[in-house]
C-alpha cells in the first residue's frame, strides 16, 4: 500500500515535497488555502523581484549616456507593472499546479488542521473532508510581523504584503527595517523615483552581513539620495490625511506619503491543531525540527519558514525534497543532511549582494584562521563594458589546504555568480579548482578566478 502523505501548505517546500514524493510512489494530497506557490508567488519573492527588474531597467536608462547612447528616461507605468506582476504570478501558479497534477498529486483548496497525529481535516467550500495520513508535512510559511504600535491600513501604512505593488506610487516612502526585505524596498522605490527614508535600528544596514558589504550598499544609498536614520528605532506611526509620521525612540521623526513595515515575520503555526497532534513549538511559534525536518512526532514534518530555519525559498525547496526522501525511506541510503551554513543567499539591490558559507567577521569571532582575497569589478573587462564596475568579489579560504570556506559578492549579477562559490563550498573544492577553470572572456565570472588566484 502506498504511503499516504498529506501536505498542509503549497509554498516552495510543499510543492517540492509533493512532486518528489509522488515520483517516489507516495499517495500525495496537498491542502492550500490561497494559491499553489504560496507567499513566494503571491506577495514576496516573485512580485518583489519583478518590481526590482523594472527598476533596474529604469536605472540602466539613466546611464544611457555613459554607454554611448542619447539620454533617455523610462517612465513608470504603474498599472502596467501591476498587470505584469499578476501575469507572472498567475503563470507560475499554473505551472506548479500542472506539475503537481502530472505527478498525480491531489490538490484541495481550503484550510487544514490536524485532528490527531494521523488525521488532517480539510475545510473547503464543498464541506469538510477528513484525510488519513501516514506522514504529514506542515509547510504553512509565515506572515509579516506587526508590532502593537502599528496599525497597517493597506493604503498608506503598509506591510510588505501590501506593497507588491502598493495602491499608488509613494512620493516619499519611509521604510522601517534595514534587513534584506527593507533594503530591497529602498532600492526598488528609489529606482521608481520616490524619495526614501530608511529607519536603521543598528549602526549599519544589513546588521547580519559583512560590514564591508553593508558599507558599500550604504554608500550607494547615500549617493542616490536616500536618507538614513541610523541607531533609531521606530516607536509609532501616525497617519494624518495624505501624510504619515514615524516617531523614533531618539526623538527623530520621518514624514512621508507612505510608511512600510519590514521588521521580520512570524510563523503560520496557529490554528493547525498542533496541540491535538502533540507537535512541539518553540517560544516563537516555530515547529521544532531535527536534521530531517521531523518534529517531536516523528511522522510529522515541518519545512519552510514555519520550521524556523533560514527563511529562503531555496532552503524551503531543498527541505521539501529531503522530507520526501525521508518519508519514502531513502535516508537509509546515501543521504546528506542539509547544512544551513552552506546556503547561498542574495539581496536584489543595486548593486546586488550575495554570500555563502563562512563570513570573514564570523571567522575572526571564533578564532578561525582564514585567508581573504578580494578583487574589485573595476578591474574586470566585462564590468567596464557593461558600464557598471561597482563592487567586488571576496573569497574566504583555508590557508593550509586552500579549500573554499565562503565568499561575498557585491555587484552586477552577484546572485548568479555566487553559485560558483556555493558549489565550491558544498563540494569542498579548492581555490586552485576555480583558478584552473577555463572561463569565458570577457565575463564577470573572471573576477572569481582572479580572487581565487
Amino acid at each position: 500500500m502506498a504511503v499516504r502523505f498529506v501536505i498542509i501548505g503549497g509554498g516552495p517546500a510543499g510543492v517540492q515535497a509533493a512532486t518528489h514524493a509522488a515520483r517516489l510512489g507516495a499517495e500525495v494530497t496537498m491542502v492550500e488555502r490561497d494559491v499553489v506557490g504560496g507567499a513566494a508567488n503571491l506577495w514576496d519573492c516573485i512580485p518583489s523581484k519583478a518590481m526590482i527588474a523594472t527598476g533596474g531597467v529604469m536605472s540602466v536608462s539613466r546611464r544611457a549616456e555613459t554607454m554611448g547612447l542619447a539620454a533617455m528616461d523610462a517612465a513608470l507605468d504603474f498599472d502596467a507593472l501591476r498587470s505584469r506582476i499578476g501575469t507572472i504570478s498567475e503563470g507560475l501558479n499554473q505551472s506548479a499546479c500542472q506539475l503537481l497534477e502530472s505527478q498525480g498529486v491531489r490538490i484541495i483548496t481550503g484550510s487544514a488542521a490536524m485532528k490527531g497525529p494521523h488525521e488532517v481535516v480539510a475545510d473547503t467550500a464543498e464541506g469538510v473532508e477528513e484525510l488519513q495520513a501516514d506522514a504529514i508535512l506542515i509547510s504553512t510559511g509565515s506572515r509579516p510581523r506587526i508590532p502593537e504600535w502599528c496599525h497597517p491600513d493597506g493604503e498608506r501604512l503598509l506591510t510588505t504584503r501590501q506593497a507588491y505593488p502598493p495602491p499608488e506610487l509613494p512620493t516619499h516612502l519611509v521604510v522601517i527595517g534595514s534587513g534584506v526585505t527593507g533594503v530591497e524596498f529602498v532600492h526598488m522605490f528609489r529606482s521608481f523615483g520616490s524619495d526614501v527614508t530608511l529607519i536603521v535600528s543598528r549602526q549599519q544596514v544589513l546588521p547580519q552581513k559583512d560590514p564591508e558589504v553593508a558599507a558599500t550598499l550604504e554608500d550607494d544609498f547615500l549617493r542616490r539620495g536616500v536618507k538614513l536614520f541610523k541607531g533609531a528605532r521606530a516607536t509609532s506611526i501616525v497617519r494624518d490625511g495624505d501624510k504619515v509620521t514615524v516617531e523614533c525612540d531618539d526623538g527623530r521623526r520621518a514624514v512621508g506619503s507612505h510608511a512600510l513595515l519590514a521588521i521580520g515575520s512570524v510563523p503560520n503555526s496557529d490554528g493547525l491543531g498542533l496541540d491535538e497532534a502533540g507537535v512541539a513549538v518553540d517560544d516563537g511559534g516555530y515547529v521544532t525540527v531535527n536534521q530531517h525536518c521531523q518534529s517531536n512526532v516523528k511522522h510529522i514534518y515541518a519545512a519552510g519558514d514555519v520550521s524556523g530555519k533560514l527563511p529562503l525559498a531555496s532552503v524551503a525547496f531543498m527541505q521539501g525534497r529531503k522530507v520526501a526522501e525521508h518519508v519514502m525511506g531513502l535516508h537509509t541510503r546515501e543521504h546528506r543532511h542539509l547544512d544551513y551554513d552552506k546556503a547561498a543567499s542574495a539581496i536584489f539591490t543595486e548593486p546586488e549582494i550575495a554570500d555563502v558559507g563562512l563570513a570573514e567577521a564570523d571567522a575572526f569571532a571564533i578564532g578561525r584562521k582564514i585567508r581573504v582575497t578580494k578583487v574589485p569589478f573595476a578591474a574586470n573587462a566585462r564590468a567596464l563594458i557593461d558600464g557598471d564596475p561597482r563592487g567586488f568579489v571576496k573569497i574566504v579560504s583555508d590557508p593550509a589546504t586552500g579549500v573554499v570556506l565562503g565568499g561575498s559578492i557585491v555587484g552586477n549579477s552577484a546572485s548568479e555568480l555566487i553559485s560558483v562559490i556555493a558549489l565550491a563550498v558544498t563540494a569542498n573544492l579548492k581555490v586552485s579548482d576555480i583558478v584552473e577553470s577555463l572561463l569565458v572572456h570577457p565575463a564577470l565570472a573572471e573576477a572569481l578566478a582572479d580572487a581565487a588566484e
